[in-house]
């Protein structure tokens, strides 16, 4: 047999070296696209822009639609419907 001079060691070796290699590629790419994304939690919804932070104002939220809208991330309708529930709770 050829297996008793030793040669299936050395077999066993470079099938674990590449599923090593193989699994860190798969790692490596799943770091790569939450770290490029925002990952879960990261702070970006589907939009594409973060919340405003904590405190943030009627002031800087205005802005944020303001630059939403600029962007044409919002249509002209949204715009206005969330332009007037910002103004209602100023109120």
């Amino acid at each position: 047999m050829m297996w008793g001079n030793g040669m299936g060691g050395g077999m066993g070796w470079g099938l674990l070296f590449w599923l090593l290699l193989i699994v860190g590629l798969v790692v490596l790419v799943v770091v790569l696209v939450k770290a490029f994304t925002g990952g879960p939690g990261g702070g970006t919804r589907q939009g594409g822009t973060a919340p405003p932070p904590t405190g943030a104002g009627p002031r800087r939220s205005r802005e944020i639609l303001e630059e939403r809208y600029a962007r044409g991330e919002i249509s002209t309708e949204e715009y206005r419907e969330r332009l007037r529930t910002l103004e209602e709770g100023e109120r």
